[in-house]
């Protein structure tokens, strides 16, 4: 069974307490608790500034439209560094508190993936670095080998088994041209289908362990996704409607799908761990699969990052995903 197969978060949480959002995280998440990432601390705290502490031999700063590559590292950078490391401080504190609560339990670790990192940067010349193959070359070979130290690192302190989620929300526009460019006479053509596979595989191969691809579209690149050698995608299962055959064969490749069914914010009306378990199993229903697919190769997750959420809601959605998946574990067959 994929470590996927279980109730986890896809990465964001909301305020600006590492210590509050550590200590839900592993309690609430007993197989596969996850990093926090806490964006409202602003500059280095989301997720493309986060790349400025994982990237080796490459700095951002901030321009007004987001980040950008420079050829010194400096206060953005430093700062994100800063902030990851109070982040992973946090978690361990947490860790050693929970103490054999987290016996058998692994680690996710979060990062954006090459594509999304490529068209969320600027250039020196303020054109997307997704335009320049050269440089997309580059970062994802700094970005890899970072998160490889990254996952490493946080392996070593908690002693525990780590894995690798890479965000690509940017990755479905990227491929369809959907990008825009600095003026409408500088588009940005369509990243080729084989090209996308080749960055997330480079990524893949370089952090080594179960990775998952994060992609919260509405029209996932399922055939990118396929070819490429990830153990695990992550998906808004409600954005999906009837065009869930994607995640069909994918399941069938014998991989895992951790579908977020729990809203990323408060909805008018809280549902039960029951229903939450219910909304998976009937889209593996509605796929023709067997209940021992939704026990082995399904993961409960919100739809995406829970920053945009109060508190109290981003506890309670934790809380419902684990005893969702935690019923889905004990007997598939009668969800």
């Amino acid at each position: 069974m994929s470590v996927f197969a279980a109730a986890t978060g896809i990465g964001s949480w909301p305020g600006s307490s590492p210590r509050r959002a550590a200590e839900v995280v592993v309690g609430e998440l007993p197989r596969l608790p996850y990093l926090p990432e806490l964006p409202a601390r602003g500059v280095g705290a989301d997720m493309i500034g986060r790349a400025g502490a994982l990237l080796v031999d490459i700095a951002i700063d901030t321009v007004p439209r987001g980040y950008r590559i420079t050829a010194r590292r400096g206060s953005v950078a430093r700062r994100a560094a800063s902030i990851l490391d109070e982040d992973v401080d946090a978690l361990e504190e947490a860790w050693e508190k929970a103490g054999a609560a987290t016996g058998g339990a692994t680690v996710k670790v979060q990062a954006p993936g090459p594509v999304t990192l490529a068209a969320a940067l600027e250039l020196g010349n303020g054109h997307r670095a997704i335009t320049d193959a050269g440089a997309v070359r580059d970062l994802t070979a700094s970005l890899a080998e970072g998160v490889a130290a990254h996952r490493a690192e946080v392996a070593r302190r908690l002693g525990a088994p780590v894995v690798v989620q890479f965000d690509e929300p940017l990755l479905a526009a990227a491929l369809a041209g959907r990008l825009s460019g600095v003026t409408s006479l500088s588009p940005v053509h369509p990243v080729e289908e084989m090209v996308a596979v080749e960055l997330i595989d480079a990524c893949v191969s370089a952090v080594g362990g179960e990775v998952m691809v994060h992609c919260c579209a509405a029209d996932p690149p399922w055939t990118v996704l396929q070819r490429s050698t990830i153990s695990a995608l992550s998906v808004d299962a409600a954005l999906l409607g009837d065009r869930c055959d994607g995640i069909g064969e994918f399941l069938d490749s014998g991989r895992t799908a951790v579908l977020g069914v729990l809203s990323a914010t408060q909805p008018p009306v809280r549902p039960t761990a029951e229903q939450v378990a219910v909304a998976a199993a009937a889209l593996t229903d509605r796929l023709g699969f067997g209940r021992p697919v939704l026990g082995a190769q399904v993961g409960i997750s919100p739809a995406c990052g829970l920053a945009g959420a109060d508190e109290p809601w981003a506890r309670a959605a934790t809380g419902l995903a684990q005893r969702a998946a935690a019923a889905i574990a004990e007997d598939p067959g009668a969800i």
